[in-house]
């Protein structure tokens, strides 16, 4: 049977619409990550190359035509310097790696049993575990933020309750802290990781878990030896759309967190509308792009190799 692009054969009207249809479809997601990532990642990587000043914008133009014709540009780096070497820049970036780290290994041990009780239930058994599992993103993100407020404050249930069966002589200092940042973060991302998990989970073959079991082989090592690492790439993808997010989280650490719990988020936050230092903030936020994609470059060259 020849190829229906072979050279030879006379194109119809319907293999050109036909080539076209999967170009434009090829195109769509490259013009919207250009539109939507790439543009507006250059437009800071322009603004941090530029001084402060006091105007609107307040930037400078790196570009200067002048009337001879000449063009100079000037690039100043002093932005990504003082990142690097301000101890509170410093301080943020380092919180917000401890905590993003935290919280999505905090998910993995959690969202692990989950995803295998899930994986492993009767169709109907999943589905409702699985409609359990993204019920709260039915409602606000805000919304549920709030409620852990009212959880973890001197006055909330968790003290209270506490207090009332005398557990405790005072209230436990459970919010402002980075314990409430990264509770706050494994409860609004942990659904990231259950749901890439169980579909890993589901994809292997029980054949394989069976002929383990029937040549002695025990539960315990039978899940280390085989389900964990054919489950490896599910961990890996729930961990990546863990980490991503929440190393740039700013709502969580501005409600949950106290002042020392200085994250990029509140940083970039505030030196673009309080400090009106708009270099500095994009140079930041250029440095954030960075932790964003190097995870995912690391996961996608782990998958090549594996394939």
């Amino acid at each position: 049977m020849k190829h229906p692009f072979k050279k030879g054969r006379r194109k119809t009207p319907y293999d050109i619409l036909s080539r076209r249809g999967h170009a434009l479809i090829a195109v769509i997601p490259y013009a919207w990550l250009l539109v939507f990532f790439l543009i507006p990642c250059l437009f800071l990587l322009r603004i941090s190359l530029s001084d402060a000043v006091l105007a609107r914008p307040p930037y400078t133009n790196i570009l200067s035509i002048f009337p001879e014709g000449l063009l100079q540009i000037r690039l100043n780096i002093g932005s990504y310097l003082t990142l690097f070497q301000d101890e509170l820049y410093q301080r943020g970036v380092i919180t917000s790696l401890s905590i993003a780290g935290l919280s999505t290994l905090c998910c993995l041990l959690i969202g692990y049993p989950m995803a295998y009780t899930i994986a492993r239930s009767s169709e109907k058994v999943r589905l409702i575990l699985q409609l359990l599992v993204i019920l709260p993103f039915w409602t606000s993100f805000l919304i549920r933020v709030y409620a852990w407020i009212a959880l973890l404050s001197p006055t909330g249930v968790i003290n209270g309750l506490l207090l009332r069966f005398n557990l405790i002589a005072e209230p436990l200092a459970l919010m402002q802290t980075p314990f409430a940042v990264c509770l706050g973060i494994v409860y609004a991302y942990l659904p990231f990781m259950v749901l890439p998990l169980c579909v890993s989970i589901a994809r292997i073959d029980t054949e394989l878990l069976d002929a383990a079991h029937d040549l002695g082989c025990r539960p315990l090592k039978t899940f280390l030896t085989i389900t964990l690492p054919l489950s490896l790439s599910g961990m890996i993808a729930g961990s990546v759309l863990v980490f991503i997010p929440a190393i740039g989280e700013y709502v969580i650490p501005e409600l949950l967190g106290g002042s020392e719990t200085l994250t990029i988020g509140r940083i970039v936050w505030n030196e673009f509308f309080v400090n009106m230092s708009w270099p500095v903030a994009s140079a930041l936020s250029i440095l954030l792009v960075f932790f964003v994609v190097l995870p995912i470059s690391f996961w996608q060259r782990w998958r090549e190799m594996k394939a």
